[in-house]
């Protein structure tokens, strides 16, 4: 027999209906406070929005060839961040491994050792 899972079927709280404001609540505010209360509600949902940067974001939505283009930048950027960084982690690898093997370790000193000039070898190697 299959167990239901009991969350599937429960209306997610953001998701709930809202419901609508009673009648007399609305008609019972004075026309100046029902003006006021539609004013600062508009500029709140305005300033979000502004905070959003929702029109800058539809703007790139409607120019397709700014969208790649700023897709392409951003990739090669990335591409580029990357090699940097594995090269530096790299490059620091391999000088402890030189520290490490300079010591005369007893075992560790030996395959250390012979990391390192494969490394250095592979580097002798490949020429750009």
């Amino acid at each position: 027999m299959k167990r239901r899972d009991k969350r599937k079927h429960e209306i997610l709280p953001w998701k709930q209906p809202v419901p609508a404001p009673s009648v007399d609540v609305f008609n019972a505010l004075p026309e100046e406070e029902q003006r006021s209360t539609a004013y600062r509600l508009t500029l709140q949902l305005a300033q979000q929005m502004e905070k959003s940067r929702i029109a800058q974001y539809t703007e790139l939505l409607f120019s397709p060839w700014r969208l790649i283009w700023l897709n392409i930048l951003s990739g090669l950027a990335r591409g580029i961040g990357i090699a940097l960084g594995f090269t530096f982690f790299a490059a620091t690898i391999i000088y402890v491994l030189q520290v490490l093997g300079a010591l005369n370790l007893p075992i560790i000193g030996d395959y250390i050792a012979d990391i390192v000039r494969i490394v250095q070898h592979q580097l002798e190697l490949k020429t750009f």
